[in-house]
């Protein structure tokens, strides 16, 4: 009582083969190999960092993200009272990028980094990172729809 039966043993024997015979077969599921390639990736596109584009929709249809890839916000500095000025915080947790709250977010880039080349961010760590704009305290992250997240993988193939 309580031990397996020759059935049960034979059964047992025939799927470890079987999963074993299939595993040595195919060499892309013995051997995964990372690759050394990390993307450049413009937020948003040709539009860059600006108010009133749906960021989260942009990450959606240009992920997935892994680790090691570069995010590059791109916006313009405040020049006159024509342009309006952005930034780049990291926010801490799902509940702070929900209700666009900024306390314990960590600024990335003022107002003056995303000219030229960009401000660049690298995505080091395999955990949630929640962007958003700060400015006119949050109304750009809240009204404007300039957040998003991205949660990064591991690149195989």
């Amino acid at each position: 009582m309580g031990g397996f039966t020759f059935a049960q043993i034979s059964l047992i024997l025939i799927v470890a083969a079987s999963t074993l015979t299939v595993c040595r077969a195919n060499k892309e599921f013995r051997r995964p190999k990372y690759t050394h390639t990390p993307r450049k990736i413009i937020v948003g596109g040709s539009e860059g960092w600006r108010f009133n584009f749906t960021y989260t929709d942009w990450a959606r249809k240009n992920g997935p993200f892994y680790v090691n890839d570069t995010l590059v916000f791109k916006y313009d500095p405040p020049t006159d009272n024509t342009t309006i000025p952005h930034n780049v915080y990291l926010l801490p947790n799902l509940r702070s990028f929900l209700k666009c709250s900024f306390t314990g977010a960590e600024l990335l880039a003022d107002v003056t980094q995303g000219g030229g080349q960009g401000f660049e961010f690298v995505l080091k760590k395999l955990k949630p990172h929640y962007f958003a704009c700060g400015e006119h305290d949050g109304t750009h992250c809240s009204v404007g729809r300039m957040k998003f997240f991205v949660m990064p993988m591991l690149r195989w193939y």
